[in-house]
């Protein structure tokens, strides 16, 4: 019997967990328990961290799972390092379903960077009006450049006081347009975007609403994650469940 980790957090997961809720597959759905509201799925939840590869090991084991989905975010490397290494060490099949990075455009005007610490390198040192379209997780390294404003945009409003001296904060969930985004940066006065290259649709208006503006890009290329099977669509992760 095939049962079914899916670990979630991504649009492409959550349409996923509707494909296998209509084809009757025993399937789990894994949040990271990053959100303090995650979103509802067709089945079965757990939230939170396994406790590193030794305890993703044990749940492999203990449910008797025999396919992991990976469809994290592209920029949660130490969960699909550890699925790398948990399923290998259980002897369970591992797939990423995992977007195409973005590639600058026509009218672009960006400029790469291998991690956080060089997006903030590449910002001015003060006088800039910068959208952190970096989540929650990151935002302590850009107060090494206080004289900028920063404005956040976040899932849920923040419990404790923000590292930016200077900041606004936006909470919304996405996915969000390309008039709204541009709307926004304009009523701010942006002058960067500060962006992870996450790929996907649901959060790349963004990118067009810097390109109507003229505004520049930082953007933070993916961290590198060990070799695994990559599928790039949903229907090749079905396929992939029924003959794997």
């Amino acid at each position: 019997m095939t049962r079914i980790l899916l670990l979630g957090g991504t649009t492409e997961a959550s349409a996923l967990a509707k494909q296998l809720a209509v084809a009757g597959r025993d399937a789990v759905f894994s949040y990271a328990g990053r959100t303090a509201r995650p979103a509802s799925q067709p089945l079965p939840m757990r939230l939170g961290g396994f406790g590193g590869v030794a305890g993703l090991v044990e749940y492999l084991r203990s449910e008797g799972i025999t396919h992991v989905v990976d469809a994290t975010h592209p920029f949660a490397a130490q969960m699909s390092a550890n699925a790398v290494a948990g399923c290998g060490e259980a002897g369970v099949a591992l797939c990423a379903l995992e977007r195409q990075p973005w590639e600058a455009g026509e009218g672009d005007s960006w400029g790469r960077v291998a991690d956080m610490q060089g997006a903030v390198e590449a910002l001015p040192q003060s006088g800039a009006r910068v959208f952190l379209a970096i989540g929650k997780q990151n935002l302590d390294v850009f107060a090494a450049k206080p004289g900028n404003h920063y404005l956040l945009r976040l899932v849920d409003a923040p419990e404790a006081a923000l590292p930016l001296p200077d900041c606004a904060v936006v909470v919304a969930r996405g996915p969000f347009d390309a008039a709204g985004d541009q709307a926004l940066m304009a009523e701010h006065g942006i002058t960067h975007v500060v962006a992870k290259n996450a790929g996907g649709v649901g959060a790349e208006a963004k990118l067009h609403a810097a390109r109507a503006l003229g505004v520049p890009i930082v953007m933070i290329d993916r961290p590198q994650v060990p070799d695994r099977k990559i599928l790039r669509s949903l229907g090749e992760v079905m396929t992939w469940l029924e003959h794997s």
